[in-house]
């Protein structure tokens, strides 16, 4: 896949997290619907992890609330180490994606 395209789906998706988070944070206030957690770890597990932990940070929203945080730290640390294992050994890290399947 090209690298414009990954990079822009990512961009998409931390921007659709974000906003995600943006109206939690904003029906929380109001008492109304709120967007359910798995909807939100979701959305930072296929890549909208920065922009949840963004959100985070300049909404203070879901800073204290566990195990909401202690799932949204593992999602990060599982991408970080798939990507730190992408650019140490792709071809691994391919073949052993291939063999889950």
């Amino acid at each position: 896949m090209n690298a414009v395209l990954v990079a822009a789906i990512l961009l998409l998706v931390n921007v659709l997290t974000f906003l995600a988070f943006c109206h939690d944070k904003a029906a929380a206030g109001a008492g109304e619907w709120r967007v359910p957690e798995r909807t939100l770890l979701g959305l930072a597990l296929v890549g909208g992890s920065l922009g949840a932990v963004l959100a985070q940070r300049l909404l203070r929203h879901k800073t204290r609330k566990e195990p909401f945080r202690s799932i949204l730290a593992l999602i990060i640390g599982c991408q970080l180490a798939m990507a730190i294992a992408w650019i140490i050994a792709p071809q691994w890290l391919l073949r052993m994606v291939a063999s889950m399947h």
